[in-house]
């Protein structure tokens, strides 16, 4: 296994994960690839995966304030119904 650190922009905190021999030359190569270092691989890596978990049913926090952020007409069901049914007229 190799050592690996991940240092955040802002305050920075040095995170060091033991990882398999071929799990750090898929992530080398990925860098490499995508013209960053390990680091900013990993980083990147790590942030996509919590978007992705923040977008999950349940993790309401982020999801909330985005439905929020829309702007779209509430009402009870009755009401949107009769608003539908009014403009499809």
């Amino acid at each position: 296994m190799t050592h690996m650190s991940m240092v955040v922009c802002g305050m920075s905190y040095r995170l060091q994960v033991l990882i398999p021999e071929d799990l750090h030359s898929h992530i080398q190569k990925a860098a490499q690839r995508s013209g960053v270092s390990k680091g900013e691989w990993v980083r990147r890596a790590v942030e996509e995966a919590l978007q992705r978990h923040s977008d999950e049913p349940g993790a309401s926090g982020d999801l909330v304030a985005r439905l929020a952020a829309l702007n779209a007409p509430t009402a009870d069901i009755e009401t949107m119904v009769q608003e539908s049914e009014a403009l499809q007229a």
